[in-house]
Formats: C-alpha cells, structure tokens, sequence
C-alpha cells in the first residue's frame, strides 16, 4: 500500500516536472518565432518600403496566430498538470 501511495506521488511530479518544461518550450519558441517573424519583416520594409503597409498586417496576422498556437499549448499543459 505504501508504495502505491509513493508511485502515485511519483507520476505527480513527473506530471509537473512535465508541465513546467512544456509550458517553458513553449514560451521560448514562441518568443523565437515571433522574433524571426519581425526581423524578416523588417528585412522585407527594408528591401521594398513602399509595401510596408501590406507586410506589416501580415506580420501582425502572423504574430497573433504564433501567439494563439503558444496559448493553446501553455492551456494544454496546464490541463495536463491538473487533471
């Protein structure tokens, strides 16, 4: 009986340890994604500035749909810790 109790103990922390890691690779690739997003964006204004309005609604476009995606997977892991 102990040592159900110990190795229930056990999977809750792995659980943890799991969604502590999750949620941290996701932020930082996130924060990688957005970061290559804005520096070809900026590249782009560079190389063409007469379309900077039309490359910076896509970079935004872009941006909020890698942070939704980053959202979505620090919600999973949050589930995962408390389920």
């Amino acid at each position: 009986m102990l040592s159900l109790i110990m190795l229930q103990a056990a999977a809750a922390g792995i659980a943890q340890l799991g969604a502590g890691i999750g949620a941290g690779l996701t932020a930082i690739g996130a924060g990688l994604g957005i970061g290559k997003i804005g520096s070809s964006a900026m590249e782009a204004i560079a190389r063409q500035p007469e379309a900077k309005g039309d490359i910076r609604m896509n970079m935004i476009i872009i941006a909020a749909l890698v942070e939704g995606v980053a959202l979505f997977a620090v919600i999973v892991c949050l589930l995962c810790l408390f389920m």
